[in-house]
């Protein structure tokens, strides 16, 4: 028998007073907008810091130390939480992939990931719910088919870090905990993230297509972002990987010309893949020269109605 997701009408809900969610990442991109929604919905937000917690809405977390060497009264301040929304990891577009960044980057999504795994297993009240990020580099970069949760993800380093990312967690979902994986695109907000770094370029006329042009972007508006998260906090039909994309992913000559026009700015002369491997080298093939056509399936099934499902409302919504 078929299961049906609740329409998101029935999810106007009120949480009951005072329901802890534990955010880690909260000073990032995305936390840093998620936890002030949060706690207007009537969620206490935990922060996740690594240093000595400054109120009672810090706790500390070691990311890279295992559970069993964290101070029986550190591991006290996880108990009962209705949820983890764990959005925390290094910066993967943060400088060239060097031996030593990419060791960095490992850690801080498979390692941190494992460890915060175990320490919540370890409490006598575990959450309800684990809500991570992951992200569509998994996916095969080079296709042009459009790519569902059903997609494989593949090998290469983008590939291994996010199957590692996703699979740290699964000793939750053998224990009975709910897992999503929201495996995020292009975060579009001119507060961070790429968007943030491509309008100087735009604006003092240099922005043009990247290579061939005809790389995929797929992307999200920031505001759709923190409702997904929010549906999926309140949607326990909702597990598993889940594709947090726009329905209108463009390809990157698109990208460009809709974002120049909207900006008033003429489309610049393309940037060739050779000047940015030769500044950025595997970064910058990875994250730039290649792009995924990623469909967000399961949330369209769910019935989630994105607000800005195209490029030129998102651009108006985060540049108005």
């Amino acid at each position: 028998m078929s299961q049906t997701h609740p329409h998101e009408s029935d999810l106007t809900i009120l949480p009951k007073s005072g329901e802890a969610i534990l955010l880690t990442g909260s000073s990032g991109v995305v936390g840093s907008a998620l936890a002030p929604l949060l706690q207007a919905q009537g969620y206490r937000v935990l922060r996740a810091v690594r240093r000595a917690p400054k109120s009672p809405e810090e706790v500390r977390w070691q990311p890279l130390v295992p559970a069993g060497q964290i101070p029986e009264e550190e591991l006290r301040a996880f108990e009962n939480l209705h949820a983890v929304i764990h959005l925390a990891g290094e910066n993967i577009a943060g400088g060239r992939w060097n031996a030593a960044r990419k060791k960095r980057i490992r850690e801080s999504r498979e390692t941190a990931t494992a460890n915060l795994s175990e320490l919540l297993l370890k409490l006598e009240s575990p959450p309800k719910h684990f809500i991570s990020a992951s992200a569509i580099g998994g996916y095969d970069q080079k296709l042009s088919q459009p790519q569902t949760e059903e997609t494989p993800f593949i090998g290469g380093f983008l590939g291994e870090v996010c199957s590692g990312w996703e699979n740290a967690s699964q000793p939750l979902e053998e224990a009975g905990i709910r897992r999503a994986l929201l495996r995020i695109g292009l975060v579009l907000t001119p507060r961070g993230g790429v968007l943030q770094k491509l309008l100087p370029i735009f604006k003092a006329f240099l922005g043009g297509p990247i290579s061939s042009g005809r790389q995929w972007m797929s992307w999200i508006d920031l505001d759709d972002l923190l409702q997904i998260i929010l549906r999926v906090l309140r949607d326990d039909q909702l597990s598993g990987p889940i594709n947090c994309t726009a329905p209108g992913a463009v390809r990157n000559e698109d990208f460009t010309t809709i974002l120049a026009s909207k900006l008033g700015r003429p489309v610049a002369p393309r940037v060739p893949a050779l000047a940015l491997n030769t500044l950025y080298g595997e970064m910058g093939q990875a994250l730039v020269v290649d792009g995924a056509r990623v469909v967000p399936q399961k949330l369209l099934e769910a019935g989630f109605s994105f607000r800005q499902p195209d490029l030129p409302s998102c651009l108006r919504n985060q540049l108005a």
